[in-house]
């Protein structure tokens, strides 16, 4: 039996500035996105209907029901008009409400994987509309690559290369909600960053950032304090070139020059903290 599969790539948010909030409740955001080699993985066979099994670290953590994978198969199969069902095991690997769009890229990973499952195509307006439907960051997570992204997820514009990049994340072992920490958030509003097409160093993106920042993070160490201590012990760290807390929290991430530099930072972390969940990677 011929299985396909898919990698739904972590996010991490290198900056994020709050710039205004909509009539509607929902704020508008500025944000340089991006994707790791560290992803959770989905594969699909055959089936009549659609299931959905779910295996890995952290697949206690979610519902087998009401989760972001189903929602968007059910959502391509009603508009594309698809019969067939499908088998999908969704091997979750990303926490669950860590701030690094784990559900997101679960459902936009599913997209991609379905559409080449039931070979079908949907025009890219349409697919851009139904991942926004979604969530507002599965437009993003569609793509899977450097972005610049404003609105509320929709307008999404290519960033500066990435690749390569690597860094630590880290995650005090707690959910921290996206709903929570945006209730906690007040202005005043930050203006849009300036959007560099590329950086000649690792040094000067490590600049840029810097003068930027996580207008969320603020709101998310007063619902959960821990974020701050994850901070520090980043920082902390030989070799660190900056500590931050990606989208809405609560996992935060440093970067490094070399691939030793994360490597050994995140055996540090784990030895010093057993009960974080730490993980070194790269940005693709």
């Amino acid at each position: 039996m011929i299985v396909l599969r898919e990698l739904a790539s972590a996010k991490v948010n290198l900056y994020l500035h709050v710039t205004g909030k909509r009539a509607d409740g929902y704020h508008l955001l500025d944000s340089l996105l991006g994707f790791t080699d560290f992803a959770d993985k989905l594969e699909v066979v055959p089936a009549p209907g659609l299931t959905l099994r779910l295996e890995g670290p952290f697949a206690q953590s979610i519902s087998d029901r009401d989760n972001s994978v189903l929602r968007a198969a059910g959502l391509l199969r009603e508009c594309a008009k698809v019969r067939a069902g499908a088998a999908i095991t969704l091997h979750k690997h990303i926490p669950v409400a860590a701030g690094v769009g784990g559900g997101s890229a679960d459902a936009a990973a599913a997209l991609r994987l379905l559409m080449r499952f039931w070979n079908i195509k949907v025009p890219q307006e349409e697919l851009n509309a139904m991942a926004l439907a979604l969530g507002a960051d599965v437009p993003a997570c569609l793509h899977s690559s450097s972005l610049y992204v404003g609105g509320v997820g929709e307008r999404i514009e290519p960033g500066p290369p990435l690749a390569g990049t690597h860094m630590v994340l880290v995650n005090p072992g707690r959910p921290l909600p996206t709903p929570e920490v945006f209730a906690a958030y007040a202005p005043p509003f930050s203006t849009p960053a300036r959007h560099p097409a590329s950086f000649a160093t690792l040094s000067a993106c490590v600049e840029f950032l810097r003068r930027a920042g996580n207008d969320l993070e603020a709101p998310a160490i007063r619902r959960m304090p821990e974020v701050a201590e994850v901070l520090g012990a980043i920082a902390a760290q030989p070799g660190c070139l900056l500590a931050r807390m990606s989208g809405s929290g609560a996992t935060c991430f440093g970067l490094f020059a070399v691939a030793a530099g994360a490597a050994d930072a995140a055996l540090a972390l784990r030895v010093a903290h057993d009960t974080w969940w730490v993980q070194a990677t790269t940005l693709r």
